[in-house]
């Protein structure tokens, strides 16, 4: 009953105020959205800008800096417990960092974003999966293993990740680097370089 109010409610609306007017009443929104969340993290900068929803898990972990704007639908999950086990995460994210809809951050060490970053759409970065890759591990379903960290992921500065890249643990993108798009990045990329491909490989250094 209350969900049909609601949409019919949406629908007058689209019938008496233009678009325009719409798009001004989410912007009002998404700034009491941000009133709210806020005291979720551990430290937020000035200029921070969420678009609404974001699934947020473990804010207390977390530190974004200055001049931060996300697109719809971010996910941020710093665990400190899977399935009775306890971990150290932490999720530092620089200045000036733009990311696009529907991208996933997750740790349970440290994941770690410079400056001047930008994320396209469908990003995700992770430290951990879920156990190590041996035959104990297999023995027990997927869901149920014990989330394993082959060590932190760490973005330079100035780096911009392409629509749908996957960045899995143990892994530095150098600074200046571009990730093109729909790669799996499971080494290192150093600094001043373009990769591409699954796994993502080096194929243009830039001078």
């Amino acid at each position: 009953m209350v969900s049909r109010f609601i949409k019919w409610l949406v629908e007058m609306f689209s019938k008496i105020y233009s678009l325009k007017t719409s798009k001004q009443v989410s912007l009002f929104f998404n700034v009491i959205y941000f009133i709210w969340l806020k005291r979720e993290f551990k430290f937020l900068g000035s200029g921070i800008g969420f678009a609404r929803p974001v699934y947020l898990n473990g804010g207390k972990y977390i530190t974004i800096g200055n001049n931060f704007s996300c697109d719809q639908r971010l996910r941020l999950d710093a665990i400190d417990n899977f399935l009775g086990n306890e971990y150290t995460p932490e999720i530092i994210i620089g200045n000036d960092v733009l990311i696009q809809k529907d991208c996933h951050i997750g740790a349970i060490n440290k994941i770690l974003i410079g400056n001047n970053v930008l994320l396209a759409s469908k990003v995700y970065i992770s430290d951990h999966a879920h156990g190590e890759i041996n035959s104990d591990a297999f023995k027990i379903p997927p869901a149920k293993r014990k989330l394993f960290s082959k060590g932190p992921v760490i973005i330079e500065d100035n780096v911009w990740v392409g629509e749908g890249v996957v960045v899995l643990a143990g892994v530095t993108i150098g600074e200046n680097s571009i990730i093109g798009a729909n790669a799996v990045v499971t080494k290192s990329i150093p600094k001043n370089s373009v990769a591409v491909g699954n796994p993502a490989k080096v194929i243009r250094e830039i001078i």
